[in-house]
């Protein structure tokens, strides 16, 4: 079957939220928070619909009287999704999100937006969510994708391009510069929420399978995704742990903030991890080879000259003096982690009347001539 392309009025919802409410619940919970007589008021505007799928995310500012003085915090609210509205990940834990932003901007000069304050019960909003101070800037879009053409990125030269491909896979060799990954993030071992594994590596493709898990219980399993999964399992790379790193999780530049072609904020961090850094450095790759395939399927130029796996790895290699290695397995299984997003934000698009129900799941999948490439490549 023809993967059709996303099309052009593609705007999901993410969330069922009354947003008339929400600027007083923000307001009252900052008066338990600020010094007494704050007194403040809160300004919503407008969410975030041209990147990301996942989390809610809320733009607001936040006025008080702090000592006499007005006081204004420019802030973005990141808010754990309903579970009724279908989110992509069973859980989120966002207070692993916080706390790992926190000790990037604490140890290292990767931009990460200051983390603020957090509110774990889910009291206010009803559901968890943290403060970050928002940053200006420019982030590559996602819907629709920037090497469709139109935009900021596409329209910059080959020079700025490769600038800011350069700039940003410096960023992922300082997260994975972070000395003792493992003690440091210990809260982001699989394991800790009970996937089990003599490696991290096992441990991680443990989450993924139960990630998988709870996705096709809504809308049924992938023959593709199962493929891939086997062939995983089967060729498992003997990946040391002490070598392990911080691993952004979602390493893309549609998660990151530019200006000037420089990394002003590196955002998302749901999918966080320790492991090996094939999984960032795969991840980067992948991504855009997704809108280059989408790219490809509508005869459009493209961006082929960009985020080309060989540039990455050598500017990765040199920063670091590491040797990468042989990226296929990551890419099969960051390709299966692709195709559960889809899974998930198919079945949302469904709850929300977006879509009618395919009667094969896999014509949601986007991702899918790149994953049925790679893993004809792999033997799979």
């Amino acid at each position: 079957m023809t993967q059709a392309p996303p099309p052009a009025d593609l705007k999901m919802q993410r969330t069922s939220r009354d947003a008339t409410t929400v600027p007083q619940l923000l307001a009252d919970w900052l008066a338990t928070l600020l010094p007494p007589g704050a007194d403040p008021s809160v300004v919503l505007h407008s969410g975030i619909d041209a990147n990301g799928m996942s989390s809610e995310t809320i733009l607001l500012d936040a006025t008080w009287t702090e000592d006499g003085a007005v006081q204004v915090g420019r802030y973005v609210a990141r808010v754990e999704p309903a579970a009724a509205d279908f989110p992509v990940f069973a859980t989120y834990e966002l207070q692993d999100q916080y706390d790992a932003m926190r000790i990037v901007g604490e140890r290292t000069d990767v931009p990460v937006p200051a983390v603020r304050w957090m509110e774990p019960t889910g009291d206010v909003l009803g559901t968890p969510f943290f403060l970050m101070d928002r940053v200006d800037g420019l982030i590559p879009q996602d819907v629709l994708p920037y090497n469709f053409g139109d935009n900021w990125l596409h329209d910059a030269s080959h020079d700025d391009q490769r600038t800011l491909q350069d700039n940003t896979v410096a960023v992922v060799a300082g997260l994975h510069g972070i000395p003792d990954a493992q003690q440091t993030f210990a809260f982001l071992d699989p394991a800790r929420h009970g996937h089990e594994g003599a490696t991290l590596l096992e441990r991680n493709l443990a989450r993924t399978v139960a990630w998988y898990e709870f996705a096709k219980a809504d809308i049924g399993p992938s023959p593709m995704v199962e493929r891939a999964l086997s062939w995983l399992r089967a060729h498992l790379p003997p990946a040391a742990d002490e070598d392990a790193v911080l691993c952004w999780g979602d390493a893309r530049i549609g998660n990151t903030i530019y200006q000037d072609f420089s990394p002003v904020a590196v955002l998302d961090w749901e999918m966080a991890a320790i492991g090996p850094r094939q999984l960032d450095l795969s991840w980067m790759v992948f991504a855009h080879q997704v809108f280059e395939t989408i790219t490809g399927m509508l005869e459009l130029p493209g961006m082929p000259h960009f985020l080309r796996e060989e540039d990455v790895v050598a500017t990765y290699e040199r920063l670091t003096g590491e040797i990468v290695g042989d990226l296929t397995w990551y890419h099969v299984y960051n390709g299966l982690q692709w195709c559960i997003v889809f899974m998930r934000t198919g079945a949302r698009q469904i709850h929300f009347g977006e879509i009618e129900r395919p009667d094969d799941i896999e014509s949601l999948f986007h991702c899918k001539p790149l994953v049925e490439r790679i893993l004809a490549e792999a033997g799979a």
